[in-house]
């Protein structure tokens, strides 16, 4: 299928050829990568000394691991614009996402950003939030995944204190870009985001774009005193201690007609804790991307309820896909002190976590199972 040659053709490392080119040792860790290596130490064991696994990727040899390691090395700022270039094209090349039919159903697009723990001497490693981990140096990953396809459309590498406000406009820009988004594909596009992308400035910006959003707003201050003017509170029948309502405060701080909806749950000190979803999405299309019925229409709280559910869907689908790349491809076990390096090394890692979507929907046609498998090995 000849899914490595944009790489090969488009990203011209500087180094100096002895027995492998560059493209081929790149190649060389993006096999590593499938074949369970959770560090490119383990080129020699994973690929090098399997010649079975070298022959069924069109490779008669092995770079040794060191070599491998000083490819990336070697990479440098135009090298990583390079490589967005060709996964841009191998993306269009594959992707379900790319082919999606915007006619028929809406497109949905995720955004978020995850923690990915480094040394302290690599370049923009600083102290951050990491799950769980406390005191903790590391970067940041930004992410766009195309929510019905499981694929991922884009990912960035930022500094440690960087959160979504400061990346969701350039993630989107070059999820844009990737998938050739004209007006009226943005139309049809949802952006469903947390709330450390829900400042007016970034909703405003969405909006103008012509882009749906379904995301939570970023002031906690705000939400508590639009929340007050709240009439009616509904009952979360899956959770008892949450509750939800319109929003009946005027809206004039964003530039097109948006939904409000105040929620509020329980927290373990007694008091509630307040957020209120902005949404410019129709009842009928929130009922409907909810599964729905259209007669409940009418009915406020199922409306409501189909708004709030939406937006918990978030976590069905961006945290799933981290998560299982971080189990199966390992993701969180390698790193590079290079900036450069390391967003190349991420580019391989998206270029393998597409790979096996793609994969099992070819070959799910003949084996019926594995269109239920995960990514894990």
């Amino acid at each position: 299928m000849k899914m490595f040659e944009p790489i090969e053709q488009r990203v011209k490392i500087p180094q100096k050829i002895v027995k492998h080119r560059p493209a081929d040792q790149l190649m060389d860790g993006y096999i590593a990568i499938l074949a369970g290596a959770q560090g490119m130490v383990e080129v020699n064991k994973r690929v090098r000394a399997e010649r079975a696994v070298q022959v069924a990727f069109g490779r008669t040899s092995c770079a040794e691991q060191s070599v491998v390691q000083d490819t990336l090395d070697a990479c440098n700022d135009q090298n990583f614009a390079e490589m967005h270039s060709a996964m841009g094209q191998i993306f269009r090349r594959q992707s379900q996402n790319y082919r999606h039919d915007y006619q028929r159903e809406w497109q949905l697009l995720k955004v978020d950003m995850s923690g990915r723990p480094c040394g302290r001497k690599a370049a923009l490693a600083t102290n951050g939030y990491f799950a769980k981990q406390r005191n903790r140096r590391g970067r940041q990953e930004g992410y766009v995944i195309a929510s019905w396809y499981e694929e991922i459309v884009v990912e960035r590498i930022y500094e440690g204190t960087t959160q979504l406000n400061r990346a969701l406009r350039p993630l989107v820009e070059a999820a844009e870009s990737c998938l050739e988004l004209d007006e009226a594909k943005r139309k049809r596009t949802i952006l469903r985001v947390d709330s450390s992308g829900g400042s007016v400035e970034d909703i405003n910006w969405a909006l103008e774009r012509g882009y749906r959003v379904h995301i939570k707003d970023y002031s906690g201050s705000r939400a508590a005193q639009l929340a007050k003017s709240v009439q009616v509170l509904f009952d979360d029948p899956a959770q008892p201690d949450r509750q939800f309502g319109w929003v009946r405060e005027e809206v004039n701080a964003y530039v097109r007609p948006v939904h409000r909806i105040a929620v509020r749950c329980r927290k373990e000190n007694g008091q509630w804790g307040i957020g209120v979803i902005v949404s410019n999405r129709e009842p009928k299309d929130v009922l409907w991307l909810t599964g729905h019925y259209r007669q409940e229409e009418e009915k406020d709280e199922q409306i409501l309820l189909a708004y709030v559910h939406f937006y918990d869907q978030r976590g069905g689908t961006i945290e799933i896909e981290i998560k299982e790349d971080e189990q199966g491809l390992s993701t969180t076990k390698r790193s590079k002190k290079r900036f450069a390096a390391q967003q190349i090394l991420t580019q391989l890692e998206v270029l393998a976590h597409n790979t096996l979507i793609w994969m099992r929907q070819w070959l799910a046609t003949h084996c019926p199972r594995l269109a239920h498998f995960g990514l894990k090995r």
